[in-house]
């Protein structure tokens, strides 16, 4: 007997054009993502400049993907209210604040990651330490 609420298995492939089609439409849904990749392409640039090591590589690159996570989960958060409700309602309102209160704080914690990652590689080029 076929259960007909339960949706059919999915295979790998199908999950990850899925995955890639929800990163199209984050990319193309939000005016902010696109400022989070252009710092993130000048983070990278910055690292090269500075010749970041491994383990510096390692933290700037996770602190983009966080941000970036976190800029896709506000995506969709935003996606689900309007599709729950267009009028103004308080608690998605709320939803929607911590969301984007979550990528500021992603954001804020990058910065001053990057921040003593380059303030590091400054010194050591410039002989300070």
């Amino acid at each position: 007997m076929q259960d007909y609420d339960t949706p059919p298995e999915r295979s790998w492939l199908e999950k990850f054009r899925d995955a890639f089609l929800g990163v199209e439409l984050g990319i193309r849904g939000q005016s902010s993502f696109f400022v989070h990749l252009f710092i993130a392409a000048a983070v990278v640039a910055a690292a090269i400049v500075l010749r970041a090591i491994l383990i510096e590589w390692c933290v700037l690159l996770l602190c983009i993907a966080g941000v970036l996570t976190a800029e896709m989960f506000n995506s969709a958060l935003e996606s689900l209210s309007r599709a729950i409700s267009r009028e103004h309602n308080p608690d998605l309102g709320a939803a929607l604040d911590m969301g984007s209160a979550a990528v500021l704080m992603a954001a804020i914690g990058a910065a001053i990651i990057g921040g003593i990652v380059f303030t590091h590689r400054l010194g050591a080029m410039a002989g300070w330490w």
